[in-house]
């Protein structure tokens, strides 16, 4: 394994300032920088040798919530039961590997703890912090579905040992690993300051782009926010790179301490009493994000908020309480790790997780005691764990469809694709109250796309999508099904979803050339786009009259699942068609 260390004067200077500096705390380093850190900073060389050309051909970002074969945490001996309590969740999901160069003593409090080590990794390397969301590899595929990789940053701290840890990842795992450690393409980036949503789109706070400007404190080369843009998607596949507004109380500008997506269109947010901390910046920034993007489906995002607690006496960051949120989560699997803080704020958190994510294992960390107060060192559980995706996924992407009016068919989409191919995809499906399941079989419409109708009564449904390989793997999504799954309100729909039938068609669909939609008595002008199931822009038309028939000509090459959007004074509304 190749392994670049800056010059042993300041790695020996940083361990002795380090020491001195954080005696008192058994030397634990927080995620933001020390004081100490602070002084060697310009004469840090954050740059390297372990540079590595971008991937060859187009990658692909995985999302979290995505299937996962290894959790990554570092042991530092200060949080033993932080960690175990990690561990002992994990392992039931995945392979989890540990950094520690105390391997026998970490086995031993383990398993008298009654944690199964059977699913655990020991790696024997050495480390400078506990904040291994921000330091450690994040993974990518080739085409989609293909070759799994890791790809890492320059680490924004003076800790070489940490900064190298990926290196040791992928060897331990035996993937390729591309660097971005040299110019023009060294880039500075964490991992608690980002998050995508497996289909080209990520999130940011600008301290990625202030972090590689002109002046910057890194040494790195200086960079427009087009060349940032270029780096994160010649190694990440990231298309549409979205940042937002630094927080003025969120000292590390982490987008995990506030934010969280828990899908591909839904951003789970900390919600402040208005006025307070970072509330007022935290909504300006969601309306920046909904005015100017929109979800890959080509819809607005989704946004639940949830409270951000303050400390046991009342204060929030901008009074002297800790950064405390329930957004940093982490899911594994079938599991979602979260911070907990005490009983009263802890419920209704809790209750919300298990509203918002039905079939997961919801499982809380306290992270705010005075035996081990992770959260006073701005962090929490996203911030200690990292993980690694699986070989050969089973990709399954829906855009759930969460009301329809009564007595009517409702159309079901979905892109499923496997390196060794897809022999099935299937909509299992019931009313609420019945035992059981239905099952309708997709058809596959072209490529990687399938579809089918499902009839609404005056019942709610509850359905989800399962799929196969070729290579005989199954995997359903969401990924908890049956357990979880996505529910159909049967009813009148409301005033929002009647400008979409207002808006009659797509005839014919599926279609192998034009579709037709009758604009009825919308008032124009109306702007039309045309999208795939990537969030790629394919065309865009403005129709000076809304009124009447409105025909659209498909491009021959365009295939699968395309979402025609319509804009206008009415307000937004999205078709689905199916292009053969």
């Amino acid at each position: 394994m190749k392994r670049f260390y800056p010059n042993f004067i300041l790695v020996l200077m940083l361990a002795l300032l380090t020491t001195v500096s954080f005696s008192q705390d058994k030397g634990i380093l927080p995620a933001g920088l020390t004081e100490a850190e602070r002084e060697i900073i310009s004469d840090y060389s954050f740059t390297g040798n372990r540079f590595t050309p971008p991937p060859s051909g187009p990658v692909r970002a995985a999302a979290e919530w995505e299937e996962v074969e290894y959790l990554l945490i570092t042991w530092q001996p200060s949080f033993p039961n932080i960690l175990r309590q990690i561990v002992a969740a994990a392992v039931q999901e995945c392979k989890v590997i540990i950094t520690t160069q105390n391997e026998a003593s970490v086995s031993n409090y383990l398993q008298s703890n009654g944690v199964d080590l059977t699913n655990v990794i020991f790696m024997d390397e050495p480390w400078n912090s506990i904040w291994i969301r921000d330091y450690a590899g994040n993974t990518i595929y080739s085409d989609d579905v293909g070759e799994r990789a890791l790809t890492d940053w320059i680490y924004n701290r003076p800790r070489p040992l940490d900064n190298v840890m990926p290196s040791a990842h992928a060897a331990l795992v035996g993937v390729p690993i591309y660097i971005t450690d040299t110019a023009p393409n060294d880039l500075v980036n964490t991992g608690g300051n980002y998050m995508s949503d497996g289909l080209g789109n990520a999130f940011a706070s600008e301290l990625v782009l202030n972090e590689n400007e002109a002046g910057n404190p890194y040494g790195v080369s200086a960079k427009t926010e087009a060349q940032v843009d270029n780096i994160m998607q010649e190694y990440m596949g990231i298309d549409t790179y979205i940042k937002m507004t630094p927080l003025p109380y969120d000292v590390i500008n982490h987008i995990d301490m506030h934010m969280k997506l828990l899908d591909e269109e839904t951003l789970l947010v900390s919600k402040y009493p208005e006025g307070v901390a970072d509330g007022p910046q935290i909504a300006e920034n969601i309306d920046y994000v909904l005015d100017n993007f929109q979800s890959v489906f080509g819809t607005p995002y989704r946004v639940k908020w949830i409270d951000a607690p303050p400390s046991p006496s009342g204060s929030y960051p901008d009074t002297g309480g800790y950064y405390r949120n329930f957004t940093n989560a982490i899911f594994i699997n079938k599991t979602v790790l979260l911070p907990l803080y005490r009983p009263e704020v802890d419920g209704p958190a809790l209750a919300q997780w298990e509203e918002m994510m039905p079939g997961y294992n919801i499982v809380g960390i306290d992270v705010d005691n005075p035996g081990e107060n992770l959260i006073a060192l701005f962090g929490a559980i996203h911030c200690i764990t990292h993980t690694i995706g699986v070989a050969d996924p089973l990709w399954i992407v829906h855009q759930p469809v969460y009301s329809a009016d009564t007595n009517t068919d409702v159309t079901l989409d979905a892109m499923v694709k496997h390196v060794s191919g897809v022999t099935s995809a299937d909509v299992i499906w019931r009313e609420v109250g019945d035992t059981n399941w239905n099952q309708a079989t997709m058809t596959n419409v072209s490529s990687d796309n399938w579809t089918t109708d499902i009839s609404i009564a005056d019942t709610d449904v509850e359905y989800y999508i399962e799929a196969e390989a070729n290579s005989g793997k199954v995997l359903s999504r969401p990924i908890v099904a049956p357990e979880g799954y996505w529910t159909i309100g049967a009813g009148v729909l409301g005033t929002g979803d009647l400008t979409n039938y207002n808006i009659s068609g797509p005839y014919p669909n599926p279609t192998v050339g034009s579709v037709s939609f009758n604009l009825n008595n919308l008032s124009g002008p109306v702007s039309v786009r045309v999208q795939n199931i990537l969030g790629q822009v394919l065309m865009t038309e403005v129709v000076i009259n809304g009124n009447g028939v409105f025909n659209l000509d498909l491009n021959p090459g365009w295939r699968g699942t395309l979402f025609v959007t319509f804009e206008g004074e009415f307000g937004r509304a999205t078709k689905k068609v199916i292009k053969l």
